[in-house]
């Protein structure tokens, strides 16, 4: 599961709110420098087959209403959200509109409510890990989440950069993916653990460190924040890593269900060749998180 943003919470436990630049990612990967797009995971060049859905009664997608910008529930009292969107765009694709439906749900409630036969598939800031992929489907990943680093301005000048992290201590929060990652694959960046996250945000609005490496969606949130004061900017560069950070964000349904995984998966690919999947993220995340 991947749902997270004001935590290390359970970080690989639950994504709490407040995600392949080629076809093959390599284990770590780097997005382009300026890049604010959604990185592509389709292959342009790739064909999957549109299931006959002819015989489907309906399609009943599950999802909760605490993960914005994911869901939640608008000014108005609506179900809105990126994930919203997003089932909307897939089943227009599909033709289907007409038999779609969202409804919200509880976390906890999400794999019973499946199994159980309430709901078709779940999207609700759900991400494939070996131990779910027992029990059910899922499409391809639709969102990557990158770690990214974000630096004070004070203390890092006009260097902006990871090489000039050199020398300066960058703030992690012990215990957390992020932390094991850094380590991996920044072993001679100088870290400094913290007991969570806001005390590690609040070193780096202090400077007491010069930069933190966190999760690239509540870093670009809180460095866009009135909390931030404009004290801080992330450092070009979008970090992935299967290892550390999962497949990313996907669409969960029944094992028996492969049809309709195949129908989802043709649809992202649509939407992702045509566009739409990156005009959806960009209304949500217009500032970008890669």
């Amino acid at each position: 599961m991947l749902r997270a943003f004001c935590a290390p919470l359970k970080f690989y436990g639950i994504f709490t709110f407040c995600v392949l630049l080629v076809a093959i990612f390599p284990a770590v990967s780097r997005a382009a420098d300026g890049v604010h797009d959604l990185p592509l995971l389709f292959d342009a060049r790739e064909r999957i087959a549109k299931p006959d859905l002819s015989g489907l009664a309906r399609l009943r997608f599950l999802t909760t209403v605490d993960f914005p910008p994911f869901n939640f529930i608008d000014q108005s009292g609506k179900l809105a959200g990126f994930h919203v969107d997003l089932v909307r765009e897939i089943c227009r694709e599909l033709d289907i509109a007409a038999k779609c439906q969202i409804q919200a749900v509880t976390f906890a409630e999400l794999q019973p409510a499946l199994t159980d036969g309430q709901g078709e598939a779940v999207i609700a800031g759900v991400g494939t890990s070996p131990e779910l992929r027992q029990r059910f489907a899922f499409s391809r990943a639709f969102m990557k989440l990158p770690a990214r680093f974000a630096a004070n301005r004070q203390v890092m000048g006009r260097n902006l950069s990871v090489a000039a992290l050199a020398g300066k201590p960058v703030g992690i929060v012990s215990g957390t993916t992020h932390e094991a990652m850094l380590k991996a694959f920044f072993p001679k960046l100088e870290t400094r653990a913290f007991p969570g996250r806001a005390p590690m945000l609040a070193a780096l609005k202090q400077g007491s460190v010069a930069a933190v490496f966190s999760d690239g969606m509540q870093l670009s949130f809180w460095t866009a924040g009135s909390d931030a004061a404009s004290c801080c900017v992330l450092i070009d560069g979008a970090y992935f890593s299967q290892r550390f950070l999962g497949e990313g964000l996907a669409i969960m349904n029944r094992k028996g269900d492969s049809a309709l995984t195949q129908a989802i998966d043709h649809a992202l690919l649509e939407l992702s060749r045509k566009g739409r999947l990156n005009e959806i993220y960009l209304r949500y995340f217009p500032a970008g998180i890669y």
